[in-house]
């Protein structure tokens, strides 16, 4: 199985742009660490045509949050779960990406 974690990544704002840009190296850092370490079973699993993509991001109060994509077998969802609990990672609860009131949209 094809193992894909992309940060969405918050855009700079001016007066905030220093913390922006740590808040975003950091998220690029924890996608990669989901991906390839703590997701690292998934690697492994049938068919290894198949694939998982995960979206994180971070909540209003700067808390990781993850969702999964794509459509998977139930297994999958809840192994992801776990490790995602584990990490301290919050379910994204929408149904979009993006809500209607940022106006970044």
């Amino acid at each position: 199985m094809t193992v894909t974690v992309l940060p969405i990544l918050e855009p700079d704002s001016l007066k905030t742009a220093p913390l922006a840009k740590v808040m975003n190296e950091r998220l690029q850092r924890l996608a990669v660490e989901l991906q390839d370490t703590h997701l690292k079973k998934l690697h492994s699993v049938e068919p290894l045509s198949e694939d998982i993509v995960i979206y994180i991001g971070y909540t209003g109060k700067y808390n990781v949050r993850w969702r999964i994509v794509n459509d998977v077998a139930p297994e999958i969802e809840i192994e992801v779960a776990r490790k995602c609990a584990d990490l301290g990672y919050v379910l994204w609860k929408t149904n979009t990406i993006f809500s209607k009131s940022d106006p970044s949209n």
